[in-house]
C-alpha cells in the first residue's frame, strides 16, 4: 500500500511538470523551431543523465541481448511521439491535439489489457472515460472541435498517443528486468542522437547553421531548455519508470490527464490568463477520474509479461 501510494505522488509531480511544459514548450519554440528545440532539449537531457552514470549516481549496464529490448521503447518514446506530435501540431491545430490526447489513458487501458492482462473493474473503466470527458469538456466548451479538414494532422496526433500508450505498456513490461535508470539513459540517449541528426543535417542542407545557434542568445529560451531538458525530459522519463514499476500502465496513464488541470492552473498564476467555471467543472471531472481510477484499483497486481515473445529474465550480462 505505501509503495503505491508514493507511485501516485510520483504521478502527480510528473503530471505537473508535464502541465508546465506547455508553457515552456512556447517560449522555446517563439525562438527556435520545434525540431531544433527537440534536439536542444534532448542534448541537456543526455549530458545531465551522462554525467548522473559517470559519477555513478545512475548505473546502467547493458549487453547485446538486453539492448534489443531497449530500442523499441525507446523508439515509442520519445522519437515516435515526439515526431508525430511535431508534425501533427503543424497540420492541425492545438486543440485539436488537446482533444485526442485525452484518449490515450483509453488507449493505453486497451493495449495493457491485451499484452499485459491487466484486469481493470467497471469503475476504472468508468472513472478512465470521466478524467477523458473532463479532458474534452474545457476544450469544446471553449469552442474547440476537431476539424476533420486536417485529417492528415489529425491522425498523427493519434499515432502520437498510440505511441504514448504502447510505451507505457512496454515500460511495465520491462520493468522487472531493468532500473528506471537504464531505461531512461538508453531513451535520452536515443532523443539525443536522433533528433540532433536530423536537426543538423536540415541545416547543413539550407546552409543555415547560425539560425540552429542563434536562440542561445535569449535567457528566456535558455530557462525554456533547461526546464524541457531536465525536468520535462529527464525526470519525467524517470518518474515515469519507476511509477510503472509499483503501478498499472491503465492507473499511471489516466494522471497524464491531470496536465491539463495544472496548464489551467499555470496560465491563470504566471501568464493571468482567467478561469471560467468550466475550466473548474472540467478540472473536477478529471480529478475524479484520476482518483476513481486509482481506489476502485484492485490489490493483485497482473503479470508483468507480454505476450509477443519477451523473455521473462533477462540474459546474464
Amino acid at each position: 500500500m505505501k509503495s503505491r501510494t508514493f507511485a501516485y505522488m510520483l504521478a502527480v509531480v510528473h503530471a505537473s511538470i508535464v502541465g508546465l511544459s506547455f508553457l515552456f514548450t512556447k517560449i522555446a519554440i517563439a525562438e527556435s523551431n520545434p525540431l531544433d528545440t527537440l534536439a536542444f532539449r534532448f542534448t541537456v537531457s543526455f549530458v545531465i543523465i551522462l554525467l548522473l552514470v559517470a559519477m555513478k549516481v545512475i548505473k546502467v549496464n547493458y549487453s547485446w541481448e538486453s539492448i534489443k529490448y531497449l530500442i523499441p521503447l525507446s523508439l515509442l518514446f520519445p522519437t515516435l511521439f515526439f515526431a508525430f506530435q511535431t508534425f501533427g501540431l503543424n497540420y492541425s491545430q492545438s486543440t485539436d491535439a488537446g482533444i485526442l490526447s485525452a484518449v490515450t489513458p483509453i488507449l493505453t487501458l486497451m493495449i495493457a489489457g491485451y499484452f499485459l492482462k491487466e484486469q481493470t473493474s467497471l469503475y476504472q473503466k468508468l472513472s478512465i472515460v470521466l478524467s477523458v470527458i473532463g479532458v474534452m469538456y474545457i476544450f469544446v466548451v471553449k469552442g474547440s472541435t476537431i476539424h476533420f479538414s486536417d485529417m492528415l494532422g489529425l491522425v498523427l496526433i493519434l499515432l502520437s498517443c498510440i505511441a504514448t500508450a504502447c510505451y507505457t505498456t512496454m515500460t511495465r513490461s520491462l520493468a522487472k528486468d531493468y532500473t528506471p535508470g537504464e531505461m531512461s539513459f538508453f531513451m535520452m540517449g536515443t532523443g539525443f542522437i536522433i533528433f540532433n541528426a536530423a536537426a543538423l543535417f536540415s541545416h547543413l542542407k539550407q546552409g543555415s547553421m547560425e539560425v540552429f545557434l542563434a536562440p542561445w542568445s535569449s535567457i528566456e529560451f535558455i530557462s525554456s531548455i533547461l526546464y524541457l531538458g531536465i525536468l520535462a525530459s529527464l525526470v519525467t522519463s524517470l518518474l515515469s519508470n519507476t511509477i510503472l514499476t509499483k503501478i498499472k500502465a491503465s492507473q499511471m496513464s489516466v494522471f497524464a490527464n491531470l496536465s491539463t488541470v495544472v496548464t489551467i492552473a499555470a496560465g491563470a498564476i504566471i501568464l493571468h490568463e482567467k478561469i471560467t467555471i468550466h475550466d473548474i467543472t472540467g478540472s473536477i471531472l478529471i480529478i475524479l477520474g484520476v482518483v476513481g481510477t486509482n481506489y476502485f484499483g484492485g490489490k493483485k497486481e497482473p503479470s508483468l509479461k507480454m505476450d509477443f515473445g519477451y523473455k521473462e529474465e533477462r540474459s546474464v550480462k
